[in-house]
């Protein structure tokens, strides 16, 4: 039955893909047919935000599951333990500012942290990488600092928050599921194609294989949603609030959450409600979008087990708004 049921939704996954990509191809011609006229634009812009969600994205996750696959079949567990600092909260540091060598989005790092705790990592040291890695890399910091040229400590604001916040949240993980397995068990792993064993490269490729149908079920419905919440979304509420200091900030969090913009273009996103918002409301957007969004959601309720997700979920907003108020007493 578990497999019937895993069947069924990979195949409405694809065909909801296939559906998206044949609306893409012809809506223009559709549009003409005097059936579709009848219906609003909207749905139509549904399409188009599905689709670059998914193209802005797909590049991402094919590097996140190479990665992964190669530290499947390259990094023992040995190695991990060696390179790690044995203090649980040293081990922070060093975690959070991984993204600086191994510079990879939301879009990709779940399945890459997911394997790094299979192999041995310590669970609240991946998820502070997790959290940090599509904040603090070369890559994020270079186009924040040319989206908000005429204010570049905003990149500076950017990093630092990230930094904070993630060793926070990472210090309040470890107090709270210290010991406990916080991946789920998922008995199609068990397979680990035995027969090419002696053939890393093959191996790693099945491995990459596996990873990508295994994600990209989520990141399809995850693109969906998110693109619902675009079409439909008034913005209007959201410039309503954009000055209150107190509110602004969880109005901007969570509009990061429902675009799922990837980190390295999020900033130019960002730069264009500067006008309307306030700093911090712009920092927490910069900050807490790439920690958690749509897509990464489901990708954990897929790997992770549903308390830990839930408990993530509810803390990372919390230490991210209050890391941000920190801040924009002492400096903004």
């Amino acid at each position: 039955m578990t497999f019937i049921n895993k069947m069924f939704k990979d195949s409405l996954v694809f065909l909801l893909f296939c559906l998206f990509l044949f609306l893409f191809l012809f809506a223009e011609e559709l549009k003409n047919i005097s059936f579709f006229t009848r219906i609003p634009s909207t749905f139509f812009n549904v399409n188009t935000i599905f689709l670059s969600i998914i193209l802005e994205a797909i590049p991402f996750i094919l590097l996140g599951v190479f990665v992964s696959a190669i530290i499947q079949s390259f990094v023992s567990e040995n190695v991990i333990q060696k390179v790690l600092p044995r203090n649980a909260y040293l081990a922070l540091i060093p975690a959070a500012l991984l993204g600086i060598i191994f510079p990879i989005c939301e879009c990709a790092i779940v399945p890459v942290v997911r394997r790094l705790i299979k192999k041995g990592m310590p669970s609240h040291v991946g998820i502070v990488f997790m959290l940090s890695a599509p904040i603090l890399n070369p890559v994020v910091y270079a186009s924040t600092y040319f989206a908000f040229k005429s204010t570049p400590y905003v990149a500076n604001a950017r990093m630092f928050v990230g930094f904070i916040s993630s060793i926070i949240i990472g210090i309040i993980i470890y107090r709270r599921f210290k010991g406990e397995n916080i991946l789920k068990v998922q008995k199609e792993e068990e397979h680990h194609h035995h027969h090419h064993r002696g053939n890393k490269l093959l191996e790693t490729l099945y491995h990459a294989c596996d990873e990508l149908f295994d994600t990209g079920k989520y990141l399809f419905i995850g693109a969906f949603l998110a693109s619902l919440f675009q079409a439909f979304l008034d913005r209007n509420v959201l410039l309503s609030i954009g000055t209150s200091t107190t509110f602004a900030p969880i109005a901007m969090m969570g509009l990061g959450y429902v675009l799922s913009v990837c980190s390295s273009a999020d900033a130019f996103v960002a730069s264009s409600f500067g006008s309307t918002f306030t700093e911090s409301s712009i920092l927490a957007f910069l900050v807490f979008g790439p920690m958690i969004d749509i897509k990464n959601t489901l990708m954990l309720f897929g790997y992770f087990k549903k308390k830990f997700v839930i408990y993530l979920l509810l803390v990372t907003p919390i230490v991210v708004y209050f890391s941000v108020y920190v801040f924009q007493q002492f400096f903004l």
